[in-house]
C-alpha cells in the first residue's frame, strides 16, 4: 500500500510537470506571433456616381472681333476707355471727316450734272421722235436721240453710286464697335495715320464675355462616353481652387482626334454675368455624363504599387490586398470601377502596418 501511494505521487508529480511545460510553449509561441493590427472597415455596396471626365481648359471670348480702319486718314479721337464695356454701335474713334466731306459734295454735284443731261437727252429724244413720226427727220436722228437718252439716264445711275459710296466713306470716318463687349487697348495712338491696307489699319479688339467659351480636349475613351448624349454639364473650377458658380454646356465637339495626341477638341459655354472669368484664363474642367453604379472608397483606403492600385480587404481575421481599376475622385472618395464586389470589407485605417496575410483585429 505504501509502494502503492509512492507511484501515484510520482506519476501525479510528472503530469504536472508534463504539463507545466506544454503551458510554458503555448506561452512562448503566443509571445512570438505578431500582435493582430487594429483596423477600420468599410463594407462597400454599389451606389450611382456621376461619370464624370476632367481637363485643363482655357477660356475665351464667345466672340472675338478686330476693329480696323476701313479708310485712310489722320485718328482724331479715341472715343472710348480702354477696358470698358461698351454696346454694339458705340462710337469708338474718329477719323479725319474733311476731305470725305468734299469727295462727297463733288459726287453730290456730279450727280446733279448728269440728271440735268438725262432730263435734257430724254427731252430732245421725245422731241425727235415726233418729228421721226411725222417723216420730218430720218430714223437714225431718232434712234441716236434715244440711245444719248439711254446713256445719260446710266451716267445718272453711276453718279449716284458714287454719292453712296461717298456717304458711306463718310460714315466710316466713325468707327463704331461692330459687337458689345469688352474693349482692348487702343493700338493706334491720336494724330497717327491709318490706312485700311497697312499695318496700322488695327485699331483695337472687342471680346464678348458673356457668354464665355471655353475649350479642352479629352481622350477618345471619353469622347466616346459623352458623344451625343443628352443632359451633359459642364463644371469649371478656378484657379484658386473655387467652383465657379454657373455651369454650361458643350456647344462644339470636334470631328477627328488628334494624331499626336490622341485627343478630341472640345468647346463649352458658360453664362459669365460678372465677368469673374477672363478670356485666356486656364481652368480646370469637369464634364459630367449621368451617372453609373460603382463603389467609393475613401482615398486613404487606396495604395499603389508596381502592379497598380489595390485596397486591403479583410474576411474578419486577416487582410488580402486586392487589385482594383479606379474612376475618378468624388469628393474625397475615390471611385471604383472593378476589383470589388457588394459585402467586401475595406480596410481603410493602419494600412502601412499590413501584409499579405497579416492577422487584423477590427475596431
Amino acid at each position: 500500500m505504501k509502494r502503492l501511494c509512492i507511484f501515484i505521487c510520482v506519476v501525479l508529480a510528472a503530469c504536472s510537470e508534463g504539463g507545466a511545460r506544454q503551458q510554458e510553449k503555448k506561452d512562448a509561441a503566443k509571445a512570438a506571433a505578431p500582435a493582430a493590427v487594429p483596423v477600420s472597415v468599410l463594407q462597400v455596396a454599389p451606389r450611382p456616381v456621376p461619370v464624370a471626365f476632367e481637363a485643363v481648359g482655357r477660356t475665351e471670348g464667345s466672340r472675338e472681333v478686330q476693329v480696323r480702319a476701313r479708310v485712310a486718314g489722320i485718328l482724331e479721337q479715341q472715343l472710348y476707355n480702354e477696358g470698358e464695356r461698351v454696346k454694339e454701335g458705340a462710337p469708338l474713334f474718329r477719323i479725319e471727316r474733311a476731305p470725305f466731306e468734299i469727295e462727297l459734295a463733288q459726287a453730290r454735284a456730279a450727280l446733279a450734272q448728269e440728271t440735268a443731261r438725262r432730263d435734257l437727252a430724254q427731252q430732245e429724244s421725245e422731241r425727235l421722235k415726233g418729228l421721226a413720226d411725222r417723216r420730218a427727220i430720218s430714223q437714225k436722228e431718232a434712234d441716236q436721240a434715244a440711245s444719248a437718252r439711254e446713256q445719260s439716264a446710266a451716267a445718272v445711275q453711276m453718279a449716284q453710286a458714287r454719292v453712296r459710296q461717298a456717304e458711306l466713306n463718310l460714315s466710316y470716318t466713325t468707327v463704331r464697335a461692330p459687337i458689345g463687349g469688352i474693349t482692348g487697348r487702343a493700338l493706334q495712338s491720336v494724330g497717327s495715320l491709318v490706312s485700311p491696307n497697312a499695318e496700322s489699319a488695327l485699331l483695337t479688339t472687342l471680346t464678348r464675355g458673356d457668354p464665355i467659351w471655353v475649350r479642352f480636349a479629352l481622350s477618345e475613351q471619353e469622347f466616346s462616353r459623352v458623344r451625343g448624349g443628352a443632359g451633359i454639364e459642364v463644371q469649371v473650377e478656378l484657379a484658386d481652387g473655387k467652383e465657379y458658380g454657373h455651369k454650361g454646356k458643350l456647344n462644339f465637339a470636334g470631328s477627328t482626334v488628334d494624331a499626336a495626341t490622341g485627343t478630341v477638341q472640345m468647346r463649352a459655354e458658360l453664362p459669365n454675368p460678372k465677368a469673374e472669368l477672363l478670356p485666356g484664363q486656364y481652368v480646370r474642367v469637369r464634364v459630367q455624363a449621368g451617372t453609373q453604379q460603382a463603389f467609393v472608397v475613401p482615398q486613404t483606403a487606396v495604395a499603389q504599387n508596381e502592379g497598380g492600385r489595390f485596397v486591403w480587404v479583410t474576411d474578419g481575421q486577416k487582410a488580402t490586398p486586392r487589385p482594383v481599376r479606379t474612376g475618378n475622385w468624388l469628393g474625397s472618395d475615390w471611385v471604383i470601377l472593378d476589383g470589388l464586389k457588394e459585402g467586401d470589407r475595406v480596410i481603410t485605417d493602419n494600412l502601412v502596418r499590413l501584409r499579405p496575410g497579416v492577422a487584423v483585429a477590427l475596431k
